[in-house]
């Protein structure tokens, strides 16, 4: 039977830990996209070089969850709390991957003039900033109401993005000299879109960790 005090001690560093990684994540996201609209080439680096810190904090969450299920042996909620704290470090490590893409595309992008001014796509990013914020909250307070809330602004990101495709096939199409900043942009995008889509999983894992039902939110 694990030590009640020790096991506590050992989640609550796991959530620490996730705090300071989805803290990471959101400042990237900002970055990435202050650096889109500026065109600051400097503002890009630092975001692909900081996606470092994000990854080791990725592999302390990982390496801590391991050892409290290997030394402290925790049952049903405790242990979906450790899982769970797993599943949503590798989320969040990948959404900062989608962040260092997009500072990737953010270099290229400066390279040329703006295609047009940028509405959806920072758009895109104020919700998917508020969906981790919220998504996050969700899982410190064990809050399924607020995690199904979450789940569902996806959809306001999956709109936004075929928006933008709709808009720039047309810039495409209207002339040849935009399909590589369009191009670039329809990445930028996509990679925004799969950033919501990695919050919503984390909700998801939340609703499993208060539920311990892996099929909570599917359709019936």
């Amino acid at each position: 039977m694990p030590n009640r005090t020790i096991l506590d001690q050992e989640e609550n560093e796991l959530r620490d830990n996730i705090l300071r990684m989805s803290d990471l994540t959101d400042k990237a996201i900002d970055r990435c996209i202050q650096s889109l609209r500026t065109q600051n080439i400097e503002l890009a680096r630092q975001v692909i070089a900081d996606d470092q810190k994000i990854n080791d904090l990725r592999y302390i969450v990982e390496e801590e969850a391991y050892k409290v299920l290997a030394l402290q042996a925790p049952a049903a909620r405790d242990m979906r709390k450790v899982v769970v704290a797993i599943h949503i470090a590798v989320e969040l490590e990948r959404m900062a991957d989608h962040a260092a893409g997009i500072a990737k595309l953010c270099v290229e992008l400066a390279k040329e003039s703006p295609l047009k001014p940028l509405v959806d796509i920072p758009r895109m990013a104020e919700i998917s900033r508020e969906m981790l914020r919220d998504g996050i909250t969700a899982y410190m307070d064990a809050n399924t109401e607020l995690a199904a809330i979450v789940v569902e602004r996806d959809n306001e990101v999956d709109e936004l993005d075929k928006q933008v495709y709709r808009e720039l096939l047309t810039y495409m199409l209207q002339d040849a000299r935009n399909i590589n900043r369009a191009t670039y942009l329809l990445w930028v995008s996509h990679n925004m879109e799969r950033i919501a889509d990695r919050i919503t999983n984390i909700c998801e894992r939340v609703l499993f960790m208060v539920t311990g039902n892996v099929r909570q939110n599917e359709e019936d």
